[in-house]
């Protein structure tokens, strides 16, 4: 079956938006998820967005490579492989429906907790942002979401957030983790025959669009400020898991 005109669209719109999300602002990439699940069924759209998130991927890590905090992602990856290899066998059984008013809940409830983080803090007398057990449920929770949907910005954003970055090492040390995290999904989502020939013509036509997307998100990050960046960021995980859920 060959791909509509409206679903070429979307796909080329949404590849500017992973440009964007990659260099700027990553929560937004929920929005892309969701919008590419509209457009397609549900785990179709994960094979065809998988190879332009790595695009994205590679450009933001060119450019945001001196801007790594390696040691919050050595903490975390082996708790996201271990979720990975949940959302595998998930994703063969759980119906699309379903899997969106997963994802969306799985936002909303970490957002809560994150702005909730002081009371939580004082009230279970620890350091959410130094617990291991918090690094390690986001970790799973980032490897599920990210393996059944391409949803797991969200949760990464809150992971990062808890660490008190600035923007650049926050927006620099997310394009490193999703790069490695989406290169290790590629060989699961072949197996459950996401990702093709024909998924990856139209991923091809699309990298100049992917490009652009980053190019404006270069530009777009330096003018945020500081104070606003958290805000901005966690009001678009908030929006995406709505709709998410809703939508």
């Amino acid at each position: 079956m060959d791909y509509t005109t409206v679903q070429i669209i979307v796909t080329v719109l949404c590849a500017v938006m992973v440009g964007f999300t990659k260099t700027g602002l990553p929560t937004l990439g929920i929005f892309v998820a969701s919008i590419m699940a509209a457009t397609f069924p549900a785990r179709e759209s994960v094979g065809l967005l998988t190879p332009i998130l790595i695009t994205g991927d590679i450009i933001a890590i060119m450019y945001y490579r001196k801007a790594v905090v390696w040691k919050h992602l050595f903490t975390l990856l082996p708790w996201v492989l271990a979720g990975i290899a949940v959302g595998f066998v998930v994703l063969d059984y759980i119906s699309n429906g379903a899997l969106s008013v997963l994802i969306g809940s799985l936002v909303l409830a970490l957002i809560v907790v994150h702005l909730l983080r002081a009371k939580l803090e004082s009230w279970l007398h620890i350091s959410l942002g130094q617990s291991r057990l918090f690094a390690g449920t986001l970790g799973v929770l980032a490897g599920f979401t990210t393996m059944i949907g391409n949803a797991a910005g969200s949760i990464m954003s809150v992971y990062l957030l808890s660490k008190g970055m600035n923007k650049t090492n926050f927006v620099g040390t997310n394009a490193f983790f999703f790069f490695i995290v989406n290169v290790i999904k590629v060989p699961f989502t072949v197996y459950l025959g996401l990702i093709d020939a024909r998924s990856l013509t139209l991923n091809a036509w699309v990298i100049p669009a992917v490009l652009v997307g980053a190019a404006i998100g270069f530009k777009v990050l330096p003018l945020i400020p500081q104070k606003y960046f958290q805000a901005i960021i966690l009001s678009l995980a908030a929006l995406g898991g709505l709709h998410l859920i809703f939508f």
